[in-house]
């Protein structure tokens, strides 16, 4: 949820060994993420008491996204054109239901090429 504090967020991205968060409103659509780039370019060194802070307020908002049975080629288009080291899959009322991350997209290309 957008209302999380900075510390919620960095602790959850730190126990799941994740590094993007998906941020949603309070009916569940996806309204930004919460990348470890956001972390070290808005947080680090610049924010006092991540208790305080909202995740609203340093997230991303309205990222790229990508519906879940769309070709995996868009997310690579994605990541290569943007830089983008996740891309968030939505339905089609904008709820989020997963991450193609740049791993999932490694692991993906070495099965096929087996």
């Amino acid at each position: 949820m957008a209302a999380s504090s900075l510390a919620r967020a960095v602790r959850q991205m730190k126990t799941h060994k994740i590094g993007c968060l998906l941020v949603t409103d309070v009916e569940d659509k996806l309204i930004g993420v919460f990348t470890e780039n956001d972390l070290l370019r808005k947080v680090v060194g610049l924010v006092d008491d991540l208790t305080k802070a909202t995740i609203a307020d340093y997230m991303t908002a309205d990222p790229f996204t990508l519906k879940n049975d769309m070709p995996i080629a868009n997310a690579i288009h994605l990541m290569a054109v943007h830089g983008f080291r996740h891309v968030p899959l939505i339905d089609d009322e904008g709820h989020p239901v997963g991450i193609v991350s740049f791993r999932d997209v490694v692991g993906y290309l070495g099965q096929q090429l087996r």
